[in-house]
């Protein structure tokens, strides 16, 4: 094995076993590989090793990406910011965009979809606590913004996604995730039908399972530290 399929078989392994200390399923809690900055040969390992959903965060990196390994059976998740003038890159490339968190973004998101693709799949971003440099909508505006978002036709709104700051223990992580598990399950009383929580990195995925989380976005702990700088 490489060093790539060793680290993603050991996150997997992690995520069972807060799986079945949360007592709930393996099968409840998707990986997301966060391949930012690192190579399209690394992003072969992981798919190589079974792994297919992939998440970026600098949109114009992944867009290179995507095209150098063509039809590699992958789903794309854009996870990091997204600009007025990036939506249409992500509209035609990606498969999910977790980080829209606010109404503009969403209707060119929407706009800009080619019709030949399936609708965009969507994640709304939370600021979960109230950090002021965070990306996110806040909590109060998030009903607001869910109803508006879930009536645009090229878009299907499936979730949320949180970047909460680190915490300094398990327990407390653990309150930072349920606050936006809280917020989850208020939605679906609406009527929502929200299926995705996306929250949980390699530092804090067994607290964010612990809470709920469906969907843990994983970089260092499968590719390793990032040598290079970010675009």
């Amino acid at each position: 094995m490489t060093t790539i399929e060793n680290n993603l078989q050991a996150v997997r392994q992690r995520i069972a076993a807060a799986c079945e200390a949360a007592g709930r399923k393996p099968s409840e809690v998707r990986l997301l590989a966060v391949s930012k900055t690192f190579p399209a040969a690394s992003v072969r390992e992981v798919l190589a090793a079974g792994q297919q959903e992939l998440g970026e965060n600098y949109i114009q990196e992944a867009v290179a990406k995507i095209a150098e390994l063509g039809d590699a059976g992958a789903t794309w998740h854009c996870i990091g910011p997204i600009q007025g003038n990036k939506t249409r890159l992500v509209a035609a490339h990606f498969d999910w965009a977790q980080s829209v968190d606010r109404l503009k973004i969403a209707q060119r998101l929407n706009d800009q979809r080619p019709a030949h693709l399936p609708p965009l799949q969507v994640c709304i971003q939370v600021n979960t606590d109230g950090g002021p440099t965070k990306a996110g909508v806040a909590p109060e505006a998030l009903p607001e913004l869910a109803q508006q978002i879930a009536q645009l036709p090229r878009l299907r709104l499936r979730g949320l996604m949180t970047i909460p700051e680190p915490a300094p223990d398990f327990a407390a992580a653990c309150a930072l995730h349920a606050r936006a598990r809280a917020l989850f399950d208020r939605l679906n009383t609406q009527g929502l039908g929200l299926d995705t929580l996306s929250m949980g990195m390699s530092a804090d995925l067994e607290a964010a399972i612990h809470a709920g989380s469906t969907m843990v976005r994983v970089g260092t702990a499968i590719f390793g530290g990032r040598t290079r700088a970010a675009p």
